[in-house]
């Protein structure tokens, strides 16, 4: 796979998400088993406007060539997705969310081993001159 097509996936994903919790964020928690009050429904929305960031960020950043930047990108998305695979836990494991939480938990383990294996593996597609430092 190239880092490339981890960013599509990425964009993929959050835009979906983002799009539900906008326009159904009442459906997109009852998926989750989240209580839908209105201090909820606020919360989810605010999600779906930071998903709509990482969606547009990931998009854009597709075609990126400069090393610097695509290792600055890969590098904040790993922590926010080891941050995302934490806190889905949690609220799964506490019963906030319901056992479909672990959707969501195992598609931040997935985008977040996708970022460890480019900047730690194949370093050569988000750092090719990192490497020589």
């Amino acid at each position: 796979m190239r880092f490339r097509t981890l960013l599509i996936i990425n964009a993929a994903i959050a835009l979906g998400y983002a799009i539900g919790l906008l326009v159904v964020p009442a459906t997109m928690l009852s998926i989750y088993g989240i209580t839908q009050g209105s201090a909820e429904i606020l919360m989810a929305r605010f999600f779906g406007v930071a998903l709509t960031a990482i969606g547009l960020l990931t998009w854009l950043a597709r075609d990126v060539t400069a090393a610097d930047a695509l290792r600055a990108i890969a590098i904040a998305l790993l922590i926010s997705d080891v941050v995302g695979a934490t806190v889905s836990a949690q609220g799964t494991l506490s019963g906030v969310m319901s056992a479909v939480g672990w959707s969501a938990f195992g598609l931040y383990v997935l985008l977040g081993l996708g970022y460890a294996y480019f900047l730690f593996v194949k370093r050569s597609e988000v750092a090719p001159d990192f490497a020589a430092r």
